[in-house]
């Protein structure tokens, strides 16, 4: 049974989050949505999730004590909760992301994303927001962090349709120094560059509607190359956490 919802008037808008507790309340945000049987997380639970191996950057190494006060920062921040069990004896906790903010959800599992590994390419994000809720292109990606950057959750370091364009949260606080700094960022569009700038090689310039043709092609080729680089990437986490737990059970079986 959960403890009755504060009074989230009462709290100051939440602009700045430490590295702890972005680390801890993006494993809330995870596991609400790729392990819902298990979620809310006991202190335990959050802990490991902080500290796994895949889908995490940097990799960290908190102890349970040092996660309870993580816990209890971003309670009195209005971010979590406590959750009872029946029995009383086992508090979990569960976030508050959709209460104190008016984020959709592909925009949650995005900031998630963002909480959880920091600056990523938009082919990468896609690629691992989607496990948790589907994003289909990278226009509707582009949508969502279009609202993000409005609602100044993310930054961006160029325009989202230029290419090789890259995002990140924006709570770092001041000492960290991780803001993108807008300075050389160019109004022209992706659009606009290829127009002006470039022919793929072995290729002659083209010309009317076959201009179009060619940048739709290019960019399909793009997204296709960018997801297929995220779903490798994901892989060899996967492949790196399965690797780990065999050698654990091999050094627990006393092999």
């Amino acid at each position: 049974m959960a403890d009755n919802d504060p009074d989230f008037e009462s709290f100051p808008a939440v602009r700045e989050l430490s590295r702890p507790q972005r680390r801890v309340l993006g494993v809330l945000l995870e596991k609400g949505f790729t392990t819902p049987e298990q979620y809310p997380l006991t202190v335990k639970a959050c802990t490991t999730g902080c500290n796994q191996k895949n889908n995490r950057d940097p990799l960290s190494n908190y102890s349970e004590d040092q996660v309870r006060d993580v816990l209890d920062e971003l309670q009195q921040m209005g971010l979590i909760a406590v959750v009872h069990t029946e029995s009383g004896r086992t508090e979990r906790y569960r976030h508050y992301m959709r209460k104190r903010f008016d984020f959709t959800e592909p925009q949650l599992a995005i900031l998630t994303e963002l909480f959880l590994r920091g600056r990523q390419s938009l082919g990468e994000l896609r690629g691992r927001a989607s496990r948790m809720v589907p994003i289909e292109s990278l226009d509707d990606l582009r949508r969502e962090l279009s609202e993000l950057i409005k609602a100044n959750a993310v930054q961006s370091d160029m325009p989202l349709d230029r290419r090789g364009a890259e995002v990140d949260h924006a709570f770092y606080p001041p000492g960290e120094k991780r803001r993108m700094s807008p300075e050389h960022i160019s109004t022209q569009s992706e659009a606009e560059v290829f127009d002006t700038h470039i022919v793929p090689v072995g290729m002659p310039a083209p010309v009317g509607d076959s201009a179009g043709a060619v940048r739709d092609e290019v960019e399909s080729l793009r997204t296709e190359l960018q997801s297929v680089r995220a779903e490798l990437a994901e892989l060899r986490d996967q492949m790196s956490e399965m690797d780990r737990t065999v050698r654990d059970l091999k050094q627990q079986l006393g092999g």
